[in-house]
């Protein structure tokens, strides 16, 4: 791909409008262990299952297996396997999305949230790709609240509370 310089009389006047979240694509080493967590933590119900792929998807994700469709409310996450067995857990120094994260709709949803983690990671039911605990509940300086929760394959996402809900 080449780059081009335009110059900013030739841009559009205005971005088209803005695009929503369709979903978080998670590539996980057990599509099973994965599924049953996100349903049991997030309450999401499997919509759908592909295990045939288009030539785009090939290319871009070498191997894939199967990709099943979870859902909960209007937050869908694409779960999939590929072949390669590649254990290196996420992290470190490289590109990447850090973390993920959700809106509660209260400080008592957030404390149902982290206490939902804990009563799923000590069910033993799950393999857990690292041992770390959620972290404590933090309020900054606004108010807001938030902690810290990994899914089975070492996924951030962060739950937070923000009073008044724009920020």
């Amino acid at each position: 791909m080449t780059r081009s310089m335009t110059s900013p009389e030739t841009l559009p006047a205005a971005p088209p409008p803005a695009p929503l979240l369709h979903h978080v694509g998670i590539q996980t080493r057990d599509l099973a262990n994965c599924v049953a967590w996100y349903r049991d933590f997030f309450g999401c119900a499997e919509k759908w299952s592909l295990a045939e792929f288009s030539e785009l998807t090939h290319s871009r994700l070498p191997g894939i297996r199967r990709l099943t469709e979870v859902k909960v409310g209007d937050l869908r996450f694409h779960l999939f396997d590929r072949d390669e067995d590649r254990p290196d857990l996420p992290g470190g120094n490289k590109t990447q999305f850090q973390h993920v994260c959700l809106a509660v709709g209260s400080p008592e949803d957030l404390r149902a949230w982290r206490d939902r983690w804990l009563a799923l990671y000590e069910s033993g039911r799950y393999h857990f790709a690292t041992d770390e605990p959620p972290t404590d509940i933090v309020t900054d300086a606004d108010g807001v609240q938030s902690c810290y929760v990994m899914d089975v394959n070492g996924l951030e996402f962060e739950l937070t509370y923000v009073p008044g809900g724009d920020r």
